[in-house]
C-alpha cells in the first residue's frame, strides 16, 4: 500500500512538472502569434496607405490637361512628398514601440518562465525528499516489524 502511494506521488510529481514544463513555452508562443499578428496587421494598413497614395498620383497625373495642371499638380506632389515622409517617419515610430513592446513582453515572459522553473525545482527537491523520508519510514517500519516477529517466534521456541 505505501508503495502504491509513493508511486502516484512520484506520478503527479511528474504529471505537474510536465505541466509546468509546457506552460512557458505556451505563454512565449503566445507573445510571439501577438506579435506577429500585430505587424502583420501594421504592415498591411501601411502598405494599403502607400498604394492608395501612389493610385491617386498616378490618377491626378494622368488628368494633366496643360501647363496650368501641370504647375497644380507639381505644387501638390511636393506636398505629398512632404506628406509622405512624415509618414513614413510615424510609421518607423510605431513600428519600433511595436518592436519595444515585444521586446519588454518578452522579458516579461522569460522572467516568469525562470521564476516557475526555480519554484518547480524547489518543489520537485522538496517532494523528493518527502518521498524519500516516507520509503525510509517504511521500509524502517517493515524492519522494525519483522524484527518484533522475528524476537517473538525466538520467544516462543
Amino acid at each position: 500500500m505505501a508503495r502504491n502511494d509513493q508511486q502516484e506521488q512520484m506520478y503527479n510529481a511528474l504529471t505537474e512538472q510536465t505541466r509546468g514544463f509546457f506552460e512557458p513555452m505556451r505563454k512565449l508562443s503566445g507573445v510571439m502569434l501577438d506579435n506577429m499578428e500585430k505587424m502583420t496587421q501594421f504592415q498591411l494598413d501601411s502598405m494599403k496607405r502607400y498604394s492608395q497614395m501612389g493610385t491617386e498620383r498616378m490618377r491626378a497625373a494622368s488628368e494633366v490637361k496643360d501647363a496650368d495642371d501641370m504647375r497644380d499638380f507639381s505644387n501638390r506632389q511636393s506636398e505629398l512628398m512632404n506628406e509622405l515622409s512624415q509618414q513614413m517617419m510615424e510609421d518607423a515610430r510605431t513600428m519600433s514601440e511595436l518592436s519595444s513592446q515585444f521586446r519588454e513582453d518578452l522579458q516579461q515572459a522569460f522572467s516568469e518562465a525562470g521564476d516557475q522553473a526555480m519554484s518547480r525545482t524547489n518543489q520537485a527537491m522538496h517532494d523528493t525528499q518527502n518521498a524519500a523520508k516516507s520509503a525510509a519510514d517504511s521500509a524502517k517500519s517493515s524492519a522494525d516489524s519483522s524484527k518484533s516477529t522475528s524476537t517473538r517466534n525466538t520467544k516462543n521456541s
